[in-house]
């Protein structure tokens, strides 16, 4: 199974990202509520996967994305351009000393250790992109006279607002008329969704855009929560995959989701927070299921943006024509290594990461 992806040459982007950029504070090895210096790093869902396309797969990434015209937005933008990403689409929106029109989002992230489990803050209420509206953006200027290959949104963007699940569906339905693949994470987050309605809003929104998109991706809960997809026999310790259970779970999504081509699901244990089994498991209509390889016991530094970084090694498997289980490999072996690193993007190199999906264990490379 492969996707049909428009060629590069047509195209001034290989993939761009539409979400929130956040500034994410550090406290590092300590707690948030203890800390007196914080290191600063970007992240956000959807923004993760374009920065991981450009940083480790050396692709040409660009984020849709709005901040408001501060320092602090200034700061992110620099954030952003370090990590190798097109800051060309950044709406730049007036903002107030007191923040009350807009503001820049922040995220406070510890990464626990141990019994102690890793903790997010997040303050991104009245936030500029969370103001987006579908007219801000040409859509058929960015997918059409300058080309994209690959397009990637998500839930977390979808939930942000009243007005950012039109803002996907305009972006989506534009990336279809030009050919352009779309992918979307659903990436469900109760503390977002908690206050607007819960799961009950959550699959509302998310159905409105899941069946537009070429590739659908999440975890567990997210099909569930996000969606209302059950999973036949499911259980927590992953040394059950229950593949029948999942095979059973995603034949029903692609019946009622018809433009779907491939959905990919990472499966986790949490054995601590510092310790996870890691997998993940892959359908399509021509090849049903396939699995990758399973990592039991796998040491955590920061799980942040582990799968993020897990649509990003899938994107470009896909993308380079890879084979359904081959693409999944590199998507499961990325995030593997993004979660041995600190903050919310990955540090992995390409040639790290083939290493990996061939078989490379930890010796010291010298």
């Amino acid at each position: 199974m492969k996707l049909e992806v428009r060629p590069a040459a047509e195209c001034r982007y290989d993939a761009v990202g539409l979400g929130e950029v956040m500034l994410r504070l550090d406290p590092g090895e300590g707690r948030i509520r203890t800390a007196r210096q914080f290191r600063a790093w970007e992240g956000g869902g959807e923004y993760n996967v374009a920065r991981g396309l450009a940083k480790c797969f050396r692709l040409r990434a660009g984020v849709v994305t709005a901040l408001v015209d501060n320092e602090i937005g200034h700061l992110v933008e620099e954030l952003i351009q370090a990590g190798g990403v097109d800051t060309s689409f950044i709406q730049w929106v007036e903002g107030d000393p007191l923040g009350r029109q807009a503001r820049n989002g922040l995220n406070f992230t510890e990464r626990g250790f141990g019994v102690r489990g890793a903790k997010g803050v997040s303050d991104r209420g009245h936030t500029a992109i969370s103001q987006m509206r579908a007219e801000d953006v040409d859509w058929d200027h960015l997918f059409g006279e300058l080309g994209v290959r690959w397009f990637h949104t998500g839930g977390i963007f979808a939930g942000l607002s009243d007005t950012t699940p039109d803002v996907a569906i305009a972006a989506v339905e534009s990336a279809r008329r030009h050919g352009t693949v779309v992918s979307y994470d659903l990436n469900y987050r109760p503390s977002l969704w908690d206050s607007i309605g819960g799961t009950v809003k959550a699959r509302q929104v998310n159905s409105r855009v899941a069946g537009l998109v070429d590739v659908l991706i999440g975890n567990e809960e997210d099909f569930t929560a996000a969606l209302g997809y059950e999973v036949p026999g499911s259980t927590d310790d992953m040394s059950e995959l229950h593949v029948d259970g999942y095979t059973s779970m995603l034949g029903k999504l692609g019946d009622d989701l018809p433009n779907l081509k491939v959905a990919a699901v990472t499966l986790r244990t949490v054995r601590s927070a510092t310790r996870n089994d890691w997998g993940a498991l892959a359908w399509s209509r021509e090849t049903g299921v396939v699995t990758a390889t399973y990592r039991e016991d796998l040491e955590i530094m920061d799980r942040v943006g582990g799968g993020d970084s897990f649509a990003s090694g899938l994107a470009y498997g896909l993308m380079t024509g890879f084979d359904l289980s081959t693409a999944l490999e590199y998507g499961a072996a990325h995030g593997a290594l993004a979660m041995t690193t600190p903050g919310d993007t990955s540090m992995a190199t390409l040639a790290e990461v083939k290493a990996l999906v061939a078989g490379a264990g930890a010796r010291v490379q010298r």
